[in-house]
């Protein structure tokens, strides 16, 4: 009988070169199936549009990654702003897929030749000849280099002192542009809308690693090789992973899309529509195009029919409440400002004493293709009142994409959904190697601190102690298992 796939690991137990070697297959895989999603994303993107039409309405995963980095340039000659390029240079978007798949060919040879050569000199003690890792030196060899990464990327790459900065945006996503980015030291570091902090946690986190990397391998060190180290590296990756889903708020409104819909005040409202009156520059709109549908859902945004305003008969502004996350149906409710139900769309329209024809809802457009146009009839008005639910309303080509009218996630939604699994994924890896490491003699099933003359029976005496272990690991992890549940309260 075969080994079962939880077991296939034990191929590489104790063998630290092949060890390597698998470590080192998982980077070529990763490295290479980024670069090639980016190569299949480039192939599929459409830039003619990139207000009505944005990355994230198209579905694109990656390429809002390289855009957030700095990368803005296609050597197809097109821009992300918009417009054409004559030299975009080497670190294009099809620039840095191409280097990703070369890191992942070459990690793929390193992983062969690891594995072909597995037994080296390095892994044995110099004084006895038998094998022996030095631990620690490595751990701290891995933080200087970490370390390293992390700040150079905050100093140089986010500053502009030696690379293009980073994609920096408002909170209203209006003025997104590539540029350098400042360290913000001081309480404001803490705010996701503030770029400043991005930097200054780079290089505040780097200088913390490469410090205790050096405090690491300078001091005195002991060998220890009888414990779970898995279980040591899973403790911390839990919060780390779930942390990521928390991040989400630094993926910006016009790379990633929106999870849930703008708030039912329509806050930015006023600011866009005074600037439709003030220009005809089309960038004033690209906020309400942020939040509504999926180019592969609801079709291809080609014009903005405007922003509706509804009033009931007595002269009062009524905002459609807007659809929930995840959700595909709603009721359609109009509030006041004070968030009172005004109007609606009943079910039973015998008992109904908010329907639309009932309180007397019109309906007014702002800007966009209607602009100044209004409604007073109660299926029109009803009309538009269910396509407000989505966010801003548009018109959709459905039939060059063929689209299905499938509710379908932004980017964003991806991105923390994605982490909040994988974290759960390390909670459970941290469960299972926490409990291989406090009953490793019962798995065993004879102690090893019994002498020769103890008897079988006598095993279940030291499971009063292992009963008292639990308990600690219980209560440890009671809040490690939050931090996955806490990372869908954006979500909701």
């Amino acid at each position: 009988m075969g080994l079962p796939w939880y077991r296939v690991h034990t191929v590489v137990l104790n063998d630290p070169g092949r060890l390597i070697s698998v470590h080192i297959m998982h980077t070529a895989l990763v490295a290479g199936w980024a670069g090639s999603m980016a190569l299949y994303e480039l192939a599929v993107f459409d830039p003619s549009d990139p207000v009505l039409d944005p990355m994230w309405r198209q579905g694109m995963f990656v390429i809002p990654f390289m855009t957030r980095l700095g990368i803005t340039n296609s050597w197809g000659g097109w821009s992300i702003t918009g417009g054409t390029i004559a030299n975009p240079g080497i670190w294009s978007y099809e620039g840095v897929a191409g280097a990703h798949i070369v890191f992942s060919g070459l990690c793929f040879l390193a992983a062969i030749w690891h594995w072909v050569y597995w037994d080296l000199e390095i892994f044995c003690d110099e004084r006895t000849g038998k094998p022996s890792l030095d631990l620690p030196k490595i751990f701290g060899i891995h933080l200087f280099l970490s370390g390293l990464a992390c700040f150079g990327f905050g100093a140089f790459h986010v500053t502009g002192l030696y690379g293009p900065g980073i994609w920096v945006s408002d909170p209203y996503g209006l003025t997104g542009k590539v540029q350098s980015v400042n360290p913000a030291w001081g309480v404001e570091g803490f705010d996701p809308f503030v770029s400043g902090g991005i930097a200054s946690h780079h290089i505040a986190a780097g200088t913390l690693g490469i410090l205790a990397a050096y405090s690491i391998l300078v001091s005195a060190r002991l060998n220890v090789y009888t414990k779970d180290y898995v279980w040591a590296i899973l403790k911390p990756s839990c919060p780390v992973v779930s942390l990521l889903s928390f991040l989400q708020l630094l993926l910006l409104l016009e790379l990633c899309g929106m999870v849930r819909q703008l708030p039912r005040s329509n806050y930015l409202v006023p600011l866009v529509i005074n600037g439709i009156r003030a220009t005809s520059n089309k960038k004033y709109i690209e906020e309400l195009v942020l939040a509504g549908s999926m180019d592969s859902g609801d079709g291809i945004a080609v014009g903005w029919l405007g922003h509706p305003i509804f009033r009931d008969k007595e002269g009062r502004e009524l905002f459609v409440r807007r659809m929930p996350t995840f959700f595909e149906t709603f009721p359609v409710v109009l509030v006041d400002g004070d968030g009172i139900v005004r109007a609606d769309v009943p079910f039973r329209r015998a008992e109904s004493k908010y329907s639309v024809e009932q309180v007397g809802v019109t309906v007014e457009f702002y800007g966009g293709e209607l602009n100044g146009v209004s409604y007073s009839d109660p299926a029109t008005v009803k009309k538009y009142a269910r396509r407000a639910q989505l966010g801003e309303i548009f018109e959709l080509d459905r039939a060059t994409l063929k689209s299905d009218g499938v509710f379908r996630s932004s980017p964003r939604g991806w991105f923390t959904f994605g982490h909040a699994s994988f974290a759960l994924l390390f909670f459970f890896g941290h469960i299972w190697h926490g409990a291989r490491t406090l009953f490793r003699d019962v798995f065993a099933g004879i102690d090893p601190d019994l002498g020769c003359s103890s008897r079988i029976w006598n095993i279940p005496k030291n499971w009063g102690s292992n009963y008292k272990k639990t308990s600690s690991l219980i209560q440890h992890n009671i809040s490690l298992v939050s931090f996955p549940l806490f990372a869908f309260c954006d979500l909701t």
